[in-house]
């Protein structure tokens, strides 16, 4: 019986230039995830300000997506195609900047987190809408 892939390469350790080349790959997305991570325990820590300051702009920016999806979705094309036309050194800078927002001011990188979150559920309800007979 053949071992699953995946199984058999956490168990073999991870080389450190394969790490290296998946972070340079999807930069911006590792930065995304680093910047959550981190406002999620300063949030919870209270170091700037307390989770319900999060959960208030995490839930603003799931009701303004949903309900001005036309202007939200520009203003966040907007913003990761500038994003993606950096280079990687610019990109690399952007993702640091994002991590120290996500330290300082963790209910920004939330409320972005809301608006993806409203933007998406009125493009899959209209979407479902649109598929139901």
């Amino acid at each position: 019986m053949k071992k699953n892939k995946f199984t058999e390469k956490m168990k073999e350790n991870i080389p450190v230039e394969e790490i290296e080349r998946f972070t340079r790959r999807y930069a911006t997305e590792v930065f995304s995830a680093g910047a959550l991570i981190v406002g999620a325990i300063s949030s919870l820590a209270h170091f700037f300000s307390g989770p319900g300051w999060t959960l208030f702009f995490a839930a603003l920016g799931a009701i303004l997506g949903i309900f001005f999806p036309e202007q939200v979705d520009r203003l966040l094309k907007w913003l990761y195609n500038f994003s993606f036309m950096q280079r990687k050194t610019a990109q690399t800078i952007v993702g640091i900047f994002e991590v120290a927002i996500g330290f300082f001011l963790p209910f920004a990188i939330y409320g972005l987190l809301g608006l993806l979150a409203g933007s998406a559920y009125h493009y899959y309800t209209r979407h479902a809408q649109k598929s139901s007979p």
